[in-house]
């Protein structure tokens, strides 16, 4: 039987926090579906379709790589809804302290008690990415600052345009 995951976030933008998740999970599931959530309420930088082709450059290479096929969808409801229409039992989620930990382990209670056939898998971030969120990422960006240590070098160049308008 072959393991199927979705991993939901934002992705705006795709970080070396993202990455790193998504390198590890390659090693656990057959398949991982990158899932874009979209929220009517939130201004992200980037589009859907900007944060689409961000991931589709920047985890071809590893679906290349890994053998894990790595694939990308949008949602706009809950991610367990998301995870059964995309025939995920896997719910991929990375912790980087102690903190994401207390919320993620709410949020998994209640994906179990909505879908108990989903389960969450939570990921530890390698040390060196721990401190990358995607809001600092944006940031630093937008002040001009260097952000090439926390985004994949495509990302970098995205960021580096969308604010030299």
């Amino acid at each position: 039987m072959a393991h199927v995951a979705l991993y939901p976030g934002s992705f705006d933008p795709v970080t070396n926090g993202h990455v790193d998740v998504v390198r590890q999970a390659c090693t656990l599931v057959d398949r991982l579906i990158v899932a874009i959530g979209v929220h009517p309420g939130k201004a992200p930088l980037f589009s859907v379709d900007e944060r689409r082709a961000m991931i589709v450059e920047v985890f071809s290479p590893l679906a290349a790589t890994t053998g894990c096929a790595i694939e990308c969808v949008t949602f706009d409801n809950l991610t367990v809804a998301a995870a059964e229409k995309s025939g995920a039992t896997i719910l991929i989620r990375g912790l980087r302290d102690g903190t994401d930990l207390d919320y993620e382990m709410q949020i998994a209670g209640m994906n179990q008690t909505l879908v108990p056939s989903v389960q969450t898998i939570f990921i530890p971030a390698s040390p060196t990415v721990r401190p990358i969120t995607a809001t600092l990422v944006r940031q630093i960006a937008s002040m001009g600052g260097d952000v090439s240590a926390f985004v994949p070098k495509a990302v970098a160049a995205r960021l580096k345009a969308k604010f030299s308008q």
